[in-house]
C-alpha cells in the first residue's frame, strides 16, 4: 500500500491531513504532511521530506502530493521525484487526496492516473441543478457513490472478467462434441427447473 506524503504551503497539507481523518473517523497509515513556512530553510525541509518518504514508503512505493507548481513547497517535492519508487504531482486538492487514499492499493502508475481523475473531476460548476458529471454518479437510492466505492468496483470488474476469460479459455479448449453436450445438459436442467423449453438444434429447416 503506497505512502502518501502532503507538502504544501502552511498551514494546507495539516488540513489536508485532518480533512482525511475526517473522513475516515480517523486518519490511514501512512500518510505524512510537511508545512512549509515562510521562514523555512528549504535544505531543512527536503532532508524532513526524505525521510519522511523512507518512513511512509511501501512495496509499491510512495506518492507526493504539492500544492501549487512551481512555488517553494513544488520545489522541495520535486527533489524526491528522483527517488525510486516515488512519484510526485502538484496541484492537490481534496478529491485528489481522497482518490489517492482509495486505491493506494493499486500499482504507482495507476494510483497516479486515479489521483489526476480525482483532481479534475472534483472541480465542478455548482447551479441550481446537479452537475451532469455528478448525476451519472448518483446511485438509484439517491447516495453518491465515493471514489472507495469505485475503487471497489473496479476491482471487482477484473475479477468477474479474469473468471470469464478462464471460462472462455476453457470452453474453447473443450471438443466440440463435450461443449454441445454440456450446453443441451444445461439447457434442459433449466426447462425442468421451470425455464424456458429445451429445444434441440438440428440441420437447417429441421426442428
Amino acid at each position: 500500500m503506497a505512502g502518501i506524503l502532503i507538502i504544501a504551503h502552511a498551514p494546507l497539507a495539516t488540513a489536508l491531513r485532518e480533512c482525511i481523518a475526517h473522513i475516515y473517523g480517523g486518519c490511514p497509515a501512512r500518510i505524512g504532511a510537511l508545512d512549509v513556512l515562510p521562514d523555512s530553510d528549504p535544505a531543512e525541509v527536503v532532508a524532513q521530506a526524505n525521510a519522511e518518504i523512507e518512513r511512509l514508503r511501501e512495496d509499491n512505493g510512495a506518492l507526493v502530493l504539492t500544492d501549487m507548481f512551481g512555488a517553494t513547497p513544488s520545489n522541495i517535492a520535486a527533489r524526491l521525484a528522483t527517488v525510486p519508487e516515488v512519484r510526485v504531482l502538484a496541484g492537490v486538492n481534496l478529491p485528489m487526496l481522497v482518490r489517492a487514499v482509495c486505491y493506494r492499493a493499486t500499482p504507482l502508475d495507476t494510483l497516479v492516473e486515479k489521483a489526476l481523475a480525482g483532481a479534475s473531476k472534483g472541480v465542478q460548476t455548482i447551479g441550481a441543478s446537479i452537475p451532469a458529471a455528478a448525476a451519472a454518479a448518483v446511485s438509484e437510492c439517491g447516495s453518491a457513490a465515493t471514489p472507495c466505492a469505485e475503487a471497489a468496483a473496479d476491482a471487482a470488474n477484473q475479477v468477474a472478467n479474469q473468471v470469464v476469460n478462464q471460462v472462455v479459455n476453457q470452453v474453447a479448449n473443450e471438443p466440440a462434441a463435450e461443449a454441445v453436450t454440456e450446453a443441451t445438459g444445461t439447457a434442459h436442467s433449466a426447462a425442468g427447473a421451470g425455464g424456458a423449453p429445451a429445444v434441440a438444434l438440428g440441420p437447417a429447416g429441421t426442428t
